[in-house]
């Protein structure tokens, strides 16, 4: 029998971590419990993940190899005329700023958590998968109380929770919305997760449960068919390996845009000599305001439609592509997604990052299953180039970009974001943070963020420019200063192993993130 393992997890609920956890004092390793705490999170945190969306995971294994598990959503194989899609705009308020999302059976794209969670938990898990199954099974049967950030959740998605009758007995029971404090209880999805341990992941593409989507998506204005479900596969992937100031960073490839657009972004960071930069100061506020608006020009300078293409990315990331962008920071220099993540390490020196999302889900549940499905054909950050756009039967291209952080070719930080176009510039803070500043990691994910986006530039609480200083920024800009930390600013949960076997992390508060270590 195999030693039992100690580690890491940071998650986007406390629960979620624990399930997890529970899995490395089961004698199971980190692949387990990353697989056991995104079923968790599934349950516990129904508005940013299902088992009706997808994602990625990131793998480093104990031989030191790298794999990139892409189990996100694709497009389905046919289309239909758009008289018979239903396929609708919801806005979601933040507070200080709002996103449209469109919703209906319409946005459906083809499923992968299940598929993805089955292949990851068969190629690299040691425990039972009814074992790995059994903390979501208990949380979604017994019930738990609804938190702060829940309810928060909760409210801004509001218009697609109550449009969906099934989902609207779960949130709102009563003819309200839970409350902070209120108990939820989820027994058809713990059936649901019984019937997945039974019968293995064939239930949801060519099962009772395929079959049930497929007749609603058809009759109902979506797209999906049973040719969809039976041909979905998840994608083994070489992650993207880039370097940053003498650390190996290895990331989400395309056909996701996010790991390459970090990459990009730290790129041009690494010209510039951050030693005297004090954080948060004019000069570090008009660096990063600088790297991610020259990080979007590169991109919609005709890679918008390409980045997700092979072999794209390694030019994007050239020298002499990066060089324009590049300067006007040296020139400085001398002068808000639904989504969650789970990071996790152990003893052993296996690490995963992994990152899951159902959008902000299209209001429609497989009925009698707790299961809502995605949204993603109806995320605007997923198709910059238009709704009607997409082609059929290939991968969506995602800002999701499970992260780890290499030191002798061994992990040393796992670490992700929820939080849809945010993401990027989230992983790329906190990288900074670390690596630049020196922080420790709870301070480097805890720390006040920035993003800059189509001429605003929104700041958390704790940074801020004197109008003086406004005005010499060296681009015109809107200025969007938030009153407190948002889940807007993403959500970054993350791993460090301090020392061999010495583990540390943080969960993110902006998503009720949590950390769970198991000491030896």
């Amino acid at each position: 029998m195999a030693a039992k393992l100690h580690g890491a997890i940071a998650a986007g609920n406390p629960s979620t971590a624990e399930a997890g956890l529970e899995m490395l004092r089961q004698g199971g390793n980190i692949f387990d419990a990353v697989v056991a705490a995104v079923l968790a999170a599934c349950v516990v945190e129904p508005t940013l993940t299902s088992l009706g969306g997808g994602g990625f995971l990131l793998a480093h294994t104990a031989n030191q190899q790298n794999i990139l598990f892409d189990f996100f959503t694709q497009t389905p194989r046919q289309r239909r005329s758009p008289d018979q899609v239903s396929f609708y705009p919801v806005e979601v308020d933040f507070g200080i700023t709002t996103q449209e999302f469109h919703i209906g059976l319409g946005s459906v794209a083809v499923p992968g958590t299940v598929k993805g969670m089955t292949q990851v938990h068969q190629q690299l898990g040691r425990l039972p998968f009814a074992l790995v199954a059994e903390p979501a099974i208990q949380l979604a049967k017994t019930g738990f109380t609804v938190g702060t950030f829940q309810a928060y959740c909760f409210r801004i998605l509001e218009p697609i929770l109550l449009a969906c009758p099934e989902m609207r007995q779960i949130v709102a029971p009563h003819g309200r919305l839970l409350q902070p404090g209120d108990w939820l209880r989820m027994p058809a999805l713990a059936d649901t997760l019984m019937q997945f341990v039974e019968e293995g992941d064939r239930l949801f593409y060519v099962g009772e449960l395929a079959q049930q989507l497929v007749r609603d998506s058809q009759a109902q204005g979506g797209y999906l068919t049973l040719d969809d479900l039976a041909h979905y596969q998840v994608i083994e992937r070489s992650p993207l390996l880039t370097n940053y100031r003498g650390h190996t960073l290895v990331t989400n490839p395309p056909p996701s845009s996010g790991g390459t657009l970090i990459a990009f972004a730290l790129k041009l960071l690494s010209g510039i000599d951050l030693s005297s930069v004090t954080f948060g100061s004019t000069t570090h506020l008009t660096l990063l305001a600088e790297v991610m608006r020259q990080t979007n020009l590169a991109r919609a300078d005709g890679y918008d439609a390409r980045l997700y293409q092979p072999g794209v990315a390694e030019h994007f990331l050239a020298d002499t592509h990066c060089q324009p962008y590049a300067d006007p920071l040296k020139a400085i220099a001398n002068k808000w997604g639904s989504t969650t993540h789970i990071s996790g390490i152990d003893s052993d020196g296996n690490a995963a990052s992994v990152t899951t999302s159902n959008g902000e889900g299209s209001a429609y549940t497989i009925p009698g299953t707790g299961v809502m499905m995605n949204n993603m054909l109806g995320e605007a950050d997923l198709h910059p180039s238009g709704f009607s756009a997409w082609t059929e039967n290939v991968r969506i291209s995602s800002m999701m970009a499970p992260t780890l952080v290499l030191r002798h070719g061994k992990p040393e930080l796992v670490l992700g974001s929820g939080g849809s176009n945010r993401i990027r510039t989230a992983i790329l803070q906190v990288i900074s943070n670390l690596i630049d500043f020196h922080m420790p990691v709870r301070d480097a994910v805890a720390s006040p963020r920035v993003h800059w986006e189509n001429g605003v530039f929104n700041l958390e609480p704790g940074l801020s420019l004197p109008p003086l200083e406004q005005a010499e920024f060296p681009f015109d800009q809107q200025w969007m200063a938030w009153e407190q930390q948002n889940m807007f600013f993403g959500g970054v949960h993350a791993v460090q192993q301090t020392e061999p076997g010495v583990f540390t992390g943080a969960g993110d508060l902006r998503r009720n993130g949590a950390i769970a270590v198991l000491d030896p």
